[in-house]
C-alpha cells in the first residue's frame, strides 16, 4: 500500500515539473515589441517577430499516455526540438540576408564616392590646363601688344622725319649744243655719285635740265638732256627709278637763286643727291 501511494506521488510530481517546463520555454520564446521610435526611425525592412511555439491539443500532443511517454515527453524528441529551433533558424536565414545586402549598399555607396573623387580629380586638372592655357595666350598677347607699340612708335617717327632730308653730293654735267650724250667725264662724275648709294635707302637724285633759248623748245632741249642723265643712272647704276626726280627748265632761273641764270651755248644739268639720315636710322 505504501509502494502505490509512493508511485502515485513520483508521477504527479513528473507532471507537474513537464508543465512547468512548457510554460517556461513558452515564456522565454515570446517576442518583444520594438519601441515605435526606433521602428519608425530604421530604414531597414522590418522583421516579423518570431512565432508563438505551437500550442498543443493537450499535454500528450497524440501520444499515448503512459509511463514511458511521460518521461520522454517532450524533452527527449528531436520533432519538437526541431520545432522550438525553426523559428530561429529562419530569423538567422533573415539576418544573412539583411547583412547581405548592408555589404553590396556599401560597396555600391563606396563605388560611387571613388567615381565622384576621380570625377572631381580630372575636372581640376583640367582646370588647371585651361588656366595655364590662358596664361599662355594672355603672354603672347602681351607679347604682340608690345611688338605693335614698337612698330607703331617706329613708323610715327619715321613719317615724322619723311621730310628731314639734307643736301648732299652735286655735280654739274655740260652738254654741246644739239647733244645729249654723256661723255666720260660725266658718266665717271655720275658713278662718283651713286657707287656708294649700293642698298642704301632714303635718298632722292634731283635732276634738273637747263638749255638755252626760249619757250617749249628750250624745255624740250633740257628735257631731253635729263633723260640721258636718268637712263644712265638706271641702267649703269642700278638707281631705282622712283627715287629720281627730274625736270626741264628750258632756260629758267632756279627758284631762291639771287645770281642770273647761267646761259652756255649748249646746255647743263644740274644732278643733286639729298638723303634723309633720320629714317634709315629708324628702319634699322
Amino acid at each position: 500500500m505504501k509502494t502505490r501511494i509512493l508511485i502515485i506521488a513520483l508521477l504527479s510530481l513528473l507532471v507537474g515539473l513537464s508543465a512547468l517546463a512548457q510554460q517556461s520555454t513558452s515564456t522565454a520564446n515570446a517576442p518583444q515589441a520594438a519601441p515605435a521610435s526606433q521602428s519608425s526611425q530604421s530604414t531597414d525592412p522590418v522583421l516579423e517577430p518570431l512565432p508563438p511555439p505551437p500550442t498543443n491539443a493537450n499535454f500528450w500532443d497524440g501520444d499515448e499516455p503512459n509511463v514511458v511517454n511521460l518521461v520522454a515527453h517532450p524533452f527527449a524528441r528531436k520533432a519538437w526540438i526541431k520545432r522550438q529551433l525553426q523559428p530561429l533558424r529562419d530569423r538567422l536565414g533573415e539576418l544573412d540576408e539583411l547583412t547581405v545586402a548592408h555589404a553590396a549598399r556599401i560597396k555600391d555607396v563606396d563605388a560611387r564616392t571613388q567615381q565622384g573623387l576621380q570625377l572631381a580629380s580630372e575636372k581640376t586638372s583640367m582646370a588647371d590646363q585651361h588656366a595655364n592655357d590662358a596664361a599662355i595666350k594672355a603672354q603672347t598677347a602681351q607679347m604682340v601688344v608690345t611688338q605693335a607699340s614698337t612698330r607703331v612708335s617706329n613708323a610715327e617717327q619715321i613719317v615724322g622725319n619723311l621730310d628731314q632730308y639734307k643736301g648732299g653730293a652735286q655735280t654739274e654735267i655740260r652738254f654741246r649744243p644739239g647733244q645729249s650724250v654723256l661723255s666720260k667725264q660725266a658718266k665717271n662724275a655720275l658713278d662718283q655719285m651713286a657707287s656708294p648709294l649700293k642698298d642704301q635707302h632714303s635718298y632722292i637724285f634731283e635732276i634738273r635740265g637747263f638749255a638755252a633759248g626760249h619757250g617749249q623748245a628750250a624745255i624740250a632741249a633740257s628735257q631731253k638732256m635729263a633723260d640721258s642723265v636718268v637712263r644712265y643712272l638706271v641702267e649703269s647704276n642700278q638707281i631705282p627709278v622712283y627715287r629720281i626726280f627730274v625736270l626741264g627748265m628750258g632756260d629758267a632761273q632756279v627758284s631762291g637763286d639771287s645770281t642770273p641764270a647761267k646761259h652756255v651755248s649748249g646746255g647743263r644739268v644740274e644732278v643733286s643727291l639729298v638723303r634723309n639720315d633720320l629714317v634709315s636710322s629708324a628702319q634699322r
